[in-house]
């Protein structure tokens, strides 16, 4: 065999390469699908984790973040509690408060939490300090990096508050707390000295673990910290798992819906490259047995057949790296903008791995059926090869005779059977592919759902404003906190200044204006501010509601949307932090008054990170409506009606406007873009899997096709025995994948909303309808058919003599 070489056998692997064109595309497609969608899934993953977990290991981060009430619990005995058994560090106490700065122009930056430390340093959460210095006297203050920009830098100047009395805070730096364990930092007077009735100081200590990996560890790890000091001391905490889920609840919930479309890909790569190794083996046994009868040994042979795999796949897995940098670009924008200035990429390593596991899934895929070429002996091969095809599938043709279909589709119908294996990897291609259509069409339209969920609010036709915090905050719409990040709360835009004039009108007579004016169908108010909550550090989104608030309710996962007074509707993530469940109560304090509210539903609200609070406003004596939402009649133009409404509204000191349609999240149009081109390409790659099949039995059979033209059956008939062929596949394939694809979209989405950190209402998982999985079946008979047509065409066409002639 030293005289054939290595050029003997490239030779044979180009050839083989060259003359199965089909099988070459199909198996280059397979391959770059499931690459793609690796590099992206395994791109997210490495986002999500890496900047949180590096920044906050090197800062030394809190596991448990705790506020005490000084008033309960001595510094004598938080200090004892560093020698609690688990407690790997400790730092603290801090005093810590809640301020709410106003700019020199007037505008209103969020509430943040101030903390007086002493320094960067410490055992637990040591700072970054990305600019500036420390604050080192009174007035002075640190912020956190994600406030610093063109608005506000070092030297600029707040007010403590919008009070008479509020005290000059001048930045002097810039620091990063992995943690979120603060927003401001000052020396521990100044927090003490700002310390006003309203927002109170409470002490923080910061805790880390020796095992606090996992929620239930964490949830353990809080009730020894409770147990060890007086009962109430302890006011709240924040877990270090909230934090990073915070941080990461952006690209985090993609995973799982990226990852199923990944193992899709990959196993229906396995398919596609076993059938066509298996189907070229099964064609061309006589070629075999004469490269076995010239010299080739059976190594050189099962190399050339799995070759044959790897140059197509190599082309498609390069592609394939490629196409998933591109799509993971604007997901890793998206993850980027959570971080800050932690610029995100495609990790090298995966661009790495995910081909070369890719060439070794399909390496083994070409294997097996290459092993048995080599084993293959060289006298049976090429008798075996010249001699005509075995009777298999007889007992099918004489069953399928009995039915009173045409003969072309009998015929069709009992083909499959000759060539089982092969039948098998055409049922696996159709049901992939319509498990991934199915996937798909569920996907996108709870997608759809969330992004309907989302700030009800806003869907309102008209609102009227007679003044508060909303006012100043876009045309009626809720005033949104600003989102936790690893680097804290991202910098909110100052409110409006001065010198814009605030609506001021009384609540009161613009309800009765609202009420009076014609066109008007229902309508309800709503006020908005921070609001504190005994279990949770730092101050909450609150949102009070006056009236008949349905049409502006969020979807409820559990209980119902409020309904009378001291009620109190809460996100999933709020009760996983307040370790509270429907039916408890929780203490809420809102402009200074303090009640006790009853949790009666949980909403699906991921806004302010999960924790803002929808409550009744009639449970507290002095809030009065801010905003009135408002739905017209029937054939009311909402522009009209505020025009309208305007001329009474405006002159009470109050505004109107006319709500438009909230346009789709960026994120939620990628991801639907991003799954109707993974579903596109599996679809694609089930068709050619099909294609692949058909072209093999076609050319099998174009003798015993070139008898039925002969006996005269016509060009249509052939095409209808064709397509007959793999009709039956197209309805097992879809009746196994419908289903399949089902059961996928409920387990997928649940996972994507426990990254999230949210539980998922019925609107978001119950989106299939009958008819629509109807149809979903038929398409994996469309699959079947669309790949079966090209070869179909093909057997039409050939000439009866042509065909005869061909063994």
């Amino acid at each position: 065999m030293s005289r054939l070489g290595s050029g003997a056998l490239g030779r044979v692997v180009r050839s083989g390469v060259g003359r199965r064109r089909v099988q070459t595309l199909v198996i280059a497609v397979a391959t770059m699908m499931a690459v793609a969608s690796a590099v992206v899934a395994g791109s997210l993953m490495v986002a999500t984790n890496a900047p949180f977990d590096r920044a906050f290991g090197q800062q030394h981060g809190a596991h448990i973040t705790a506020e005490f009430d000084p008033d309960r619990v001595s510094a004598a005995q938080l200090a004892s509690t560093r020698r609690l058994d688990g407690v790997t560090a400790s730092a603290g106490p801090f005093p810590s408060t809640t301020i709410s700065p106003v700019g020199r122009d007037g505008g209103h930056l969020p509430a943040l939490t101030l903390l007086g430390r002493s320094g960067p340093r410490s055992d637990v959460d040591e700072l970054d300090l990305k600019s500036g210095r420390w604050a080192r006297k009174s007035g002075e203050i640190v912020l956190s990096a994600s406030f610093s920009g063109p608005d506000l830098k070092l030297g600029s100047t707040l007010m403590s508050s919008g009070t008479a009395d509020a005290r000059t805070l001048t930045v002097v730096g810039f620091a990063l707390s992995a943690g979120g364990s603060a927003d401001v930092w000052a020396t521990p007077a100044q927090a003490r000295s700002l310390a006003t009735g309203d927002s109170g100081l409470t002490s923080q200590m910061l805790y880390r673990f020796d095992s606090a990996g996992t929620k239930s560890r964490i949830a353990a790890d809080r009730k020894k910290l409770a147990a060890a000091l007086p009962s109430g001391a302890l006011v709240g905490t924040q877990s270090w798992l909230d934090t990073k889920r915070a941080a990461d609840q952006g690209a985090a919930a993609t995973i799982p819906f990226l990852f199923a479309f990944g193992v899709l890909g990959i196993v229906m790569s396995v398919i596609i490259v076993g059938s066509v190794i298996s189907g070229s083996v099964g064609t061309s046994l006589r070629r075999i047995g004469i490269l076995k009868a010239i010299g080739f040994t059976p190594r050189e042979v099962v190399r050339a057949y799995v070759a044959q795999a790897l140059i197509p796949a190599g082309a498609g897995i390069a592609l394939g790296v490629v196409l998933g940098n591109l799509l993971a670009v604007p997901l890793l924008e998206d993850t980027e903008s959570v971080y800050g200035t932690v610029s995100l990429s495609v990790a090298w390593w995966v661009d790495v791995v995910v081909p070369a596991c890719a060439l070794l899934v399909v390496g083994i895929a070409a294997l097996v059926p290459a092993l048995r070429a080599g084993r293959l002996r060289t006298v049976e091969a090429i008798a075996v090869g010249r001699a005509p095809r075995s009777a298999r599938g007889q007992w099918a043709h004489r069953a399928a005779g009995r039915l009173p279909l045409p003969r072309p589709v009998t015929y069709g119908l009992a083909s499959p059977f000759a060539h089982p294996v092969r039948a098998i990897a055409m049922v696996l291609a159709v049901t992939f592919g319509t498990v991934a259509a199915t996937f798909a069409v569920g996907l996108t339209q709870s997608l759809d759902a969330v992004a309907g969920a989302q700030d009800p609010e806003n869907r309102a036709d008209v609102t009227a404003i007679s003044g508060g915090p909303a006012a100043g905050s876009g045309p009626g719409r809720v005033q949104k906190a600003p989102k936790q990040s690893a680097a804290g709360p991202e910098r909110a835009p100052a409110a409006s200044g001065p010198n814009q004039e605030q609506p001021s009108a009384d609540p009161e007579a613009v309800r009765a204006a609202v009420a009076a004016q014609p066109g008007t169908a229902s309508y309800y108010g709503v006020a908005t501010g921070d609001a504190t909550v005994r279990g949770i550090s730092g101050t909450v989104r609150a949102v009070l509601y006056q009236g008949d608030s349905r049409p502006g309710s969020y979807e409820m996962i559990a209980g119902h949307w409020i309904s009378g007074r001291g009620q109190v509707v809460v996100p999933t993530r709020f009760l996983e932090r307040t370790g509270t469940r429907i039916g408890d109560t929780v203490r809420v304090t809102f402009e200074k008054e303090t009640v006790r509210l009853r949790i009666v539903g949980e909403a699906f609200d991921t806004s302010d990170d999960g924790t803002r609070v929808h409550a009744d406003l009639d449970s507290f004596a002095t809030v009065e409506p801010q905003a009135f939402h408002i739905e017209v009649e029937p054939g009311v133009s909402p522009a009209d009606y505020a025009q309208e409404l305007g001329k009474v509204v405006k002159p009470l000191g109050g505004d109107v406007f006319a709500d438009s349609a909230p346009e789709g999240e960026n994120m939620i149009l990628v991801l639907e873009a991003m799954a109707g081109l993974l579903t596109l390409m599996l679809v694609s790659v089930a068709g050619l899997g099909v294609l692949n099949s058909v072209v093999l039995d076609t050319r099998e059979r174009v003798h015993d096709l070139g008898v039925c033209k002969a006996l005269g059956m016509s060009p249509r008939q052939t095409v209808t025995l064709v397509l007959a062929s793999v009709a039956g596949i197209g309805v097992l394939g879809g009746l196994i994948g419908v289903p399949a694809g089902f059961a996928l979209h409920g387990y997928v989405l649940p996972v994507m909303g426990e990254a999230a950190g949210t539980g998922l209402p019925p609107s978001v998982l119950e989106v299939y309808d009958t008819s629509q999985l109807l149809l979903l079946g038929l398409a994996g008979v469309l699959v079947a058919l669309l790949g079966a047509m090209v070869p179909a065409g093909w057997a039409a066409k050939v000439r009866t003599a042509t065909a005869l002639r061909t063994e």
